[in-house]
Parts: C-alpha cells; structure tokens; sequence
C-alpha cells in the first residue's frame, strides 16, 4: 500500500470517529432540551425513545473509545472499523429524521454486533502486535542483574526495568477500561430498574382508583336497590288502597236496590186492603 494513501486514509477514519462524537453530542444536546426534566414525564413523551437509542450509542461510543483511542493517541494505529463509523451515522441521521422511531433493540441491533465484533477483534489480533512496537518492549533481559552503572548501561536497565513494568499498566489499564465497561453498563440496568418500577407504581395506583371505582359503584347499587324495594312497597299500598275503595263501592250500589224493594213489600198489604174497601 502507498504509505501516503495509508495516511490519508488513517487520518480520516480518526477524524470520522471524532466527528460522529461531535454529531452525537449535538443530536442528544437537541433531544435533552425538548425534553421534560421530570423523570416520569419523559417515559410518556414523543421523544422518549430519541433519548434512548442515543443514550445507547453513548455507551457504544465510550467502548469503542476506550478500545481504541489509546492506541491511536500512541501514533500506533489508527481507528480501523470503519463500517463502525458509518452505522453511527445511519442511526443518528435515523433518529434524527424520524418521528416514532422503532425500539432501541431494534434499532442497534446491527450497531452493537458490529461494534462488539470489531472490539473482540482488536483485542485478540491487534493488540498483542501493537504491545510489540510499544517503546521499550524489545529490550533485552541480559542487564536485569547488574547493578545501574552511569553511562549507556543504566539507561537500558532503566528501559528493561520499564518494559517489565509495562504489562502491569497495561493490565491495570485493561481492568480500569473493564471497570468502567462495567460502570456504564450498571448504569442503564439501573435506569432500567427505576422505569420498572416507577411502571409498577403506576399499575398499582390506577388498580387502586379502580378499587375505589367499584366500591362507589356497590354503594351506589345498593342504594338504589333500597329505593326500588321502597317504591315496590308503595305501589302494594297504593294497589291495596284502591282495591278495597271499588269493593266499598260495589256495596253501597245494592243497598238502594234492596231498600226499594223492602219499601214496595210493605205497600203492598195496604194496596190490597184499599182494594178490599172499595169492594
């Protein structure tokens, strides 16, 4: 390969790492001023899920700097995964010109294999190659047991002396990069674990509103059961009243009849004798 081409090429893959870190930043500086500041508002906002496929890519961004960066501050090598770099861009520009984005699992699917396999790579391939071109790592071992002399032969005990203490940073380093891994991962199980339960509460409080529903409801059944037996009460009253006033009815019209006829019974004998005299 042209070594001028492989510069060029080196140079912009850095610079296309620390752009897409510029492009991030600006895209979740946009989301977080739209956003509420409450918490429990945010879950039930339009952009809510914006703010978590980019809080994704956060924690992407920080893996991959701290696998990568290290080495090309060192002038070692140069940021390598490229289609890396490009599917940042495909999400952000994704986040950015969408409205109800698809869920963050969805979404970073292709992100976080990608990016996962590029790190796993680099640390299993690349690194041990870098550890080799690293300065003092090639120093022999002939001077360990010699006491410092001043001159030439104190400054290679002193570059072995480095080179040996070397991998130990190199692991602390490793562990300091694995802690922090750790750390942000923590994080977003512990953000998970909040919105979990602020979800709980919620279920808890509208079963609590519609226990107090229900209760309103019986009471309000019962009360109109008792005004149901009330009227029905009424209505036997009102049924019976009647009845007895046509019964007092029926027999007030046969008495006059019966007393027409007593009357006509008694005038009877005294036309019967009136006949008798004029006879």
């Amino acid at each position: 390969v042209c070594k001028r081409m492989d510069l060029v090429c080196q140079r912009m893959l850095n610079q296309g790492f620390l752009k897409v870190e510029r492009y991030h930043n600006l895209c979740q500086k946009q989301v977080k001023a739209q956003l509420p500041r409450r918490e429990s508002e945010r879950r039930n906002h339009s952009l809510a899920r914006h703010a978590d496929i980019l809080a994704a890519v956060e924690t992407r961004l920080s893996l991959l700097n701290m696998t990568f960066m290290k080495y090309v501050d060192s002038n070692l090598c140069c940021f390598i995964p490229g289609k890396v770099i490009d599917e940042i861009y495909r999400v952000l520009r994704y986040v950015n010109s969408t409205r109800a984005p698809q869920r963050a699992h969805e979404v970073l699917q292709e992100l976080r294999d990608i990016s996962s396999m590029a790190m796993e790579y680099f640390d299993e391939k690349i690194v041990p190659i870098l550890k080799r071109k690293m300065p003092g790592s090639d120093v022999s071992g002939r001077l360990i047991g010699t006491a410092p002399v001043p001159g030439p032969s104190a400054a290679l005990t002193t570059m072995q002396l480095f080179s040996k203490q070397s991998p130990s940073r190199q692991e602390v380093t490793k562990l300091q990069q694995q802690v922090k891994a750790n750390g942000t991962g923590l994080t977003a199980l512990k953000r998970e674990i909040s919105e979990l339960r602020i979800k709980v509460q919620e279920q808890q409080k509208q079963l609590q509103d519609q226990d107090q529903k229900l209760l309103e409801q019986t009471q309000i059944i019962g009360e109109q059961n008792a005004r149901l037996a009330e009227l029905e009460r009424k209505l036997r009253e009102v049924m019976e009243s009647t009845v007895g006033n046509s019964s007092g009815s029926g027999s007030n019209e046969q008495s006059p009849r019966k007393r027409r006829k007593v009357v006509d019974s008694t005038d009877c004998p005294r036309k019967s004798k009136r006949l008798r005299n004029r006879k």
